[in-house]
């Protein structure tokens, strides 16, 4: 009865708990889209609904302490959320599709419940700043590190997709430079309505892993720029805090890692030409670096970046 009371009495823990519910009601559906192949308004309207609950939470959050709501783990946690929603509209806006819905709503609805269900109450209560962090940089350098973070997780997602559906079919686009749901031209010798011309033109519609093997490229790339701001910008805010551009700080240095793995991945698609498989289980190795360089080291409470938990 006495956490109920809390709960209404707290609009804030109210609205993130509404978007963690709304999350778990819409993932058995994006299941269910996903095994029918067929596209849920339903599913995409309760991912808008979650979102709104999220931003709605976040804005009151800044407004009741007075400063961006990003400086512990629990507001993080949930601008996490929120970036991660919002990542995954704007991508289904791209190609719509029940599998986005259905291999990217666990990220968001893993990070709104670790926030609600496995913080303690210490740290899911505002505090005033700490000095080095009051600085016009904060919403610059974290926000920007955080909305990479969700491209980054929601691209490496789109990659294990891949992994998941291929057959071992070869795919025959260059994913790097092709569009979202398009057709490709094919050239066949024989006869042709054209005069003097022995060759037909054809188009044949993208296939689906084809499809998500370019649209995980775009997401990742987006959230590789925007890292790399994140990092500058970080650079920049440590030399006018510490007198010092860089650290090797213990999260310092997993973003730097997190960086050359992606750096590696858009090498491998640019120069070397891959797509599918291979660039895939970089993506991957992408994700599970930057689940070390966000929850691992901040749960340690290692470093000067560390929100601290465990220890």
């Amino acid at each position: 009865m006495s956490g109920v009371i809390q709960l209404i009495g707290d609009p804030i823990l109210f609205l993130g708990l509404s978007a963690f519910y709304v999350l778990l009601i819409s993932l058995p559906l994006a299941f269910w889209a996903a095994a029918g192949n067929r596209n849920s308004s339903v599913v995409r309207f309760l991912l808008a609904l979650a979102n709104l609950l999220l931003t709605s939470q976040l804005i009151l959050r800044w407004w009741e302490s007075g400063h961006f709501p990003i400086s512990n783990l629990y507001e993080s946690l949930c601008f996490l959320a929120w970036a991660c929603t919002i990542t995954q509209l704007l991508v289904e806006r791209l190609w719509p599709s029940p599998i986005i819905s259905a291999i990217t709503t666990p990220i968001s609805l893993a990070s709104i419940a670790f926030a609600s269900f496995a913080l303690p109450d210490t740290l899911q209560q505002s505090a005033p700043l700490v000095p080095a962090l009051r600085s016009s940089w904060l919403v610059m350098h974290v926000s920007v590190i955080m909305c990479s973070y969700a491209c980054l997780l929601i691209g490496s997602l789109l990659s294990l997709s891949v992994l998941i559906l291929d057959t071992g079919q070869e795919l025959q686009i260059r994913s790097s430079s092709i569009g979202i749901g398009g057709t490709r031209t094919q050239l066949e010798y024989g006869s042709s309505n054209v005069k003097g011309n022995g060759l037909n033109l054809s188009s044949i519609a993208f296939s689906r892993i084809e499809n998500l093997d370019t649209l995980s490229y775009r997401v990742i790339s987006v959230g590789f720029l925007l890292l790399t701001v994140g990092l500058i910008s970080g650079s920049v805010w440590a030399n006018e805090a510490w007198g010092s551009w860089w650290s090797w700080d213990p999260k310092e240095t997993w973003a730097l890692i997190s960086w050359l793995v992606y750096a590696a991945y858009l090498h491998s698609r640019l120069t070397k030409g891959w797509q599918g498989r291979r660039p895939a289980i970089i993506a991957i190795i992408g994700f599970i670096v930057i689940a070390i360089c966000y929850i691992g080291v901040n749960l340690l409470g290692i470093g000067l970046h560390s929100y601290g938990w465990f220890f």
